[in-house]
């Protein structure tokens, strides 16, 4: 089990590290590092397919 929590740890960190580089530093007002790896997903999928306007 150790192995996966690294696996997840590395893809946490990942995601951080772009979400800071995209200028994203905190989500509903909480720091990244306090957040789950799924809410860190759904705000980067959010970040990388920017909105289309009508």
């Amino acid at each position: 089990m150790k192995r996966n929590e690294n696996i997840v740890e590395t893809k946490r960190d990942e995601l951080i590290d772009e979400l800071v580089s995209n200028g994203v530093f905190k989500i509903d007002g909480k720091q990244l590092y306090e957040l789950s790896l799924r809410s860190l997903m759904q705000e980067y999928e959010a970040v990388d397919q920017p909105e289309t306007q009508l």
